[in-house]
């Protein structure tokens, strides 16, 4: 990823992480005192359309900072965390998150997103975030053993996503966590095979089949992953299944559902970039997948900061499908 894109989502989400309307809350009212603006109830993340974008629109500012420290739009990023990055206002956020009515609040994509966040910030700002992050550290923890199913479809709730994007963080925090999510991932994902892709679905922003197969290679032991690949995914050479090969096409960009599937393009491009690392060199499906993946940034990179439905969370994924793998 080059400076100048960099510069450009940069530029993308310092304009809404901020901004408080238009604001989609989760939350269950428990009275009339719950009746307050979204900057008083999520004092850190009130920006953004709602509030998971609003994290993982700040993941993506700290990737660029940690990319380019000294880009012209480094500072900017700096003075925006440590505008929102203080002890009090996270532990405002945590008070909203410790109600009894708040216990499925953001599961499990806002839970990832979170600790995904909190793994790329650094110092002062990572130890200010850490009680929120160990908050829901704690809740994939009391969940997971309890979740008989994956969630399988292309939106915020598919538990292979999650999964995947909280790794890295129990990579770095917690090993017993770590341990959960492998396991979890094997036991819901570890017998599948011949993947058949009905997809994408009309406001899919993730592919099912795809980020199975990144959430398997970041789980499993890197001696283990190729032979469950290859089961899952055997006709990869005869592009099968075909549609995981064809760019979804994006009809109103306006409307906050259909333009999902720009982000199904990103990350699917994403998840083939991670497929094309678990193949050798000189194996042609290596090829084939980094050239798909090329093909789906090239249909969905230029709307990232289009009409705000789209541009409220898609250069996170932009940065995902470039940067990521």
């Amino acid at each position: 990823m080059q400076e100048a894109l960099a510069a450009r989502f940069a530029a993308v989400a310092l304009g809404h992480v901020g901004q408080e309307y238009p604001q989609k809350l989760d939350q269950v009212l428990e009275g009339p005192s719950d009746l307050k603006r979204p900057s008083e109830l999520h004092p850190v993340f009130h920006g953004s359309f709602d509030w998971h974008s609003c994290v993982h629109a700040h993941w993506m500012l700290a990737r660029l900072l940690r990319r380019f420290p000294a880009a012209p739009f480094a500072d900017t990023i700096r003075a925006r965390f440590d505008a929102a990055f203080t002890a009090e206002k996270v532990a405002a956020e945590r008070a909203f998150l410790a109600r009894p009515s708040a216990r499925g609040f953001e599961r499990p994509y806002g839970w990832a997103w979170l600790l995904k966040l909190h793994a790329e910030l650094e110092d002062d700002r990572a130890r200010t975030l850490a009680p929120l992050a160990r908050d829901f550290a704690d809740r994939f923890a009391a969940h997971l053993p309890r979740c008989d199913y994956p969630v399988r479809h292309g939106v915020h709730s598919n538990t292979a996503f999650a999964l995947t994007i909280a790794a890295d963080w129990a990579a770095m925090h917690d090993a017993s966590l770590l341990a959960l999510f492998r396991d979890t991932a094997a036991r819901w994902y570890g017998a599948d095979a011949d993947a058949q892709a009905w997809e994408p679905s009309g406001e899919d922003f993730l592919s099912p089949v795809l980020m199975e197969a990144a959430c398997m290679a970041r789980l499993l032991p890197p001696d283990g992953f190729p032979a469950w690949r290859d089961r899952f995914l055997p006709r990869l050479t005869e592009r099968e299944p075909a549609t995981l090969f064809t760019p979804a096409r994006v009809a109103d960009r306006s409307d906050g559902r259909i333009v999902h599937l720009d982000g199904v393009n990103l990350s699917r491009a994403w998840c083939w970039r991670v497929l094309a690392a678990s193949f050798p060199l000189g194996d042609a499906r290596r090829a084939l997948a980094e050239d798909t993946a090329a093909r789906h940034i090239s249909a969905s990179l230029d709307h990232v900061d289009g009409h705000y439905m789209g541009s409220h969370w898609l250069a996170s994924f932009a940065v995902l499908a470039l940067d990521g793998a």
